[in-house]
């Protein structure tokens, strides 16, 4: 019978009979050697038989995966040990293929959940190896890692630093390939595309990281950028960190602000564009961070970063600025300095929308701190040194500009807000003053009166500026009696600025006539005709350029307009109506018409004389 046997061996084509003596009789000899080097000298004199000879390898690989799927979980460490052996000499060859039997078998195994631990399996073989297999096999390979070892803890620990430096990379680099970026990663034709693997995995990995975690991931990935200078343009990072933020758990989203601002912090003397791009980069963020439901911690912990936030955006627009000023001192071309102030201005731009975004979504009172707080940057009223010596006039445009971004409430007015706010609107640049009146309009402005407002006219009633008048509130009277002297003093000042423009004296009436719908009770409505007639004799006491005056006539009666048929006396109402009708008749140049016309040149004025 053995002979038989022999004879049927015999019958055997020959790559099969020397593929069956490579197998010892006992496993732990491995290969014959012997019999292998026949094999291998068989396989180089006759090329043609290497398919079939390699096709002993899927069969057996074959084999192994029915057996691991067959196994029961008690007992599948017993044989994973030689199943992985297997893998990894598959992936240690030069064969495309055969590296991706071996991943296509390891992500079956991957997906196989096993109830007893695994004391003494490694993985780093396989972590290096598929970083090193670029595109689909080794991007798989690594999902299957992700998802066999991230619930272990006696497994290998991915997270670590060692680890997290080949998987990051490796993952990011197959989504920024330019071979890869213009494929269109929402049809379904492309989900084998080496991109959208490498964006499922990206995913994956994220989602499944812990507190402690969450920075061992975002390190690499700054350092990947960093390093291949993707920052400019920074589609690619905007699109990493969007990725990272609706895939990382909600509640450690601001860990992720908190990592960017630090290496915001770590490019403060970076090119401009670089820190513009990173602050866009946050904007994104915190534009998701802030979609979600806002609770008490949650609101502390975005509170807690934007403080650290506004601090490294403070010395960043500041080193910025001082190397831009350097900048166009030196700079003779026209082109370079225009070049050079649209970086300022986009810069400017991010910084302001980004603080903004972080308050858009909070509730009143916290708006009111972070209000607070921008406030406190401004040296004049804050205690804090931040080493900027005297403030640079643009730099506190900035912060006012952010402020501004920051006020989006309507149901309550700060007292403790007022007086400094107030104080700034005394500055000497005509732009900074201009940004106050707006923050005090929105604080002010309860029913969007605002835009109705901003163009200084005389309706001959006021009912045609479609203004929304309703009965004005309680604890609003109660504040404007507490403080109308502040607020009354504060235009007044304001109004006598010889660097005044059009756009202040407008936004100055806009805020009286504010005050007048939203505060004003019988009693303020009747302090605020005083006011009126206080401004007009600013007009006539001070020295004031003969524009400003004219200026200040018209603004005053357009507002005593407002004001006499907001308080209903019509002996008033008629009085104010026969001025305005003796100035159209003999003075138009104190009427709004005229003296808010910004086609205006000084020749209009040089027959103009006023009492």
């Amino acid at each position: 019978m053995a002979g038989c046997c022999g004879c049927f061996a015999a019958l055997k084509p020959r790559y099969k009979r020397l593929v069956d003596d490579i197998f010892p009789v006992n496993s732990e000899d491995g290969l014959v050697k012997n019999n292998m080097d026949k094999l291998t000298f068989y396989a180089m004199t006759s090329p043609e038989k290497l398919d079939r000879i390699g096709h002993f390898v899927v069969i057996a690989m074959d084999a192994l995966d029915q057996l691991l799927v067959s196994c029961h979980s008690h007992s599948l460490n017993l044989f994973v040990e030689s199943y992985l052996k297997m893998v990894q000499k598959l992936l240690e060859c030069e064969e495309p293929d055969l590296q991706v039997l071996a991943t296509q078998s390891f992500m079956k195994f991957a997906n196989i959940e096993e109830d007893n631990p695994s004391y003494h399996r490694r993985y780093d073989f396989f972590i290096s190896k598929f970083s090193e297999i670029i595109r689909t096999a080794g991007l798989r390979g690594l999902q299957g890692i992700v998802r066999k070892t991230i619930t272990d803890d006696l497994q290998v620990n991915i997270w670590e630093n060692v680890h997290m430096d080949k998987i990051i990379p490796s993952i990011l680099y197959n989504m920024h390939n330019p071979d890869f970026m213009s494929v269109d990663l929402e049809s379904p034709k492309d989900e084998e595309h080496p991109a959208y693997i490498a964006e499922t995995v990206f995913r994956d990995l994220i989602c499944r990281a812990s507190y402690g975690n969450v920075k061992s991931t975002l390190r690499p990935i700054l350092i990947h950028i960093d390093n291949h200078q993707l920052w400019v343009p920074n589609e690619f990072a905007i699109k990493c960190f969007k990725i990272i933020m609706y895939s990382v758990q909600q509640q450690y989203g601001y860990l992720v602000i908190q990592t960017l601002m630090s290496h915001l912090d770590k490019h403060v003397k970076s090119d401009p564009s670089i820190k513009t791009s990173i602050i866009n980069v946050l904007y994104e963020s915190v534009i998701i961070s802030a979609g979600g439901s806002i609770d008490v911690k949650r609101i502390l912990k975005l509170l807690h970063v934007l403080q650290m936030f506004c601090n490294i955006l403070l010395i960043v627009f500041h080193t910025y600025w001082l190397t831009s000023s350097c900048i166009r001192i030196s700079v003779d071309n026209k082109s370079s300095e225009e070049n050079q102030r649209n970086k300022e201005k986009k810069f400017e731009e991010a910084v302001i929308n980004t603080i903004g975004e972080f308050a858009n979504n909070l509730p009143d009172y916290q708006k009111i701190e972070i209000m607070m707080f921008i406030m406190a940057k401004f040296p004049q009223f804050g205690n804090e040194d931040l080493g900027f010596g005297t403030m640079d006039t643009q730099l506190q445009t900035m912060l006012l500009k952010t402020l501004l971004k920051t006020v989006t409430m309507a149901n309550t007015f700060p007292p403790e807000f007022l007086q400094p706010l107030l104080r700034i609107s005394l500055l000497e640049d005509p732009i900074m003053r201009l940004i106050v009146q707006e923050i005090l309009h929105t604080l002010i402005d309860r029913h969007d009166n605002t835009n109705k407002l901003l163009r200084i006219v005389i309706p001959k009633d006021i009912s045609q500026l479609r203004l929304m008048l309703e009965k004005v509130q309680r604890q609003d009277s109660m504040f404007m009696k507490k403080n109308n002297v502040q607020f009354y003093w504060s235009i007044l000042e304001n109004v006598m600025m010889e660097s005044n423009k059009v756009d202040n004296f407008e936004a100055l009436y806009c805020t009286m006539c504010l005050i007048s719908i939203e505060m004003g009770g019988d009693d303020i409505l009747l302090e605020l005709l005083r006011l009126g007639l206080d401004v007009q004799q600013i007009a006539l006491d001070n020295h004031l350029p003969l524009t400003h005056q004219c200026a200040i006539h018209g603004l005053v009666a357009a507002f005593l307009n407002l004001v006499s048929q907001l308080m209903s006396l019509p002996p008033l109402c008629q009085y104010v109506s026969e001025v305005i009708e003796t100035r159209r008749r003999e003075a138009k140049y104190l009427l709004p018409d005229f003296a808010f016309n910004r086609t205006n040149r000084p020749t209009r004025y040089s027959s103009i004389k006023i009492m």
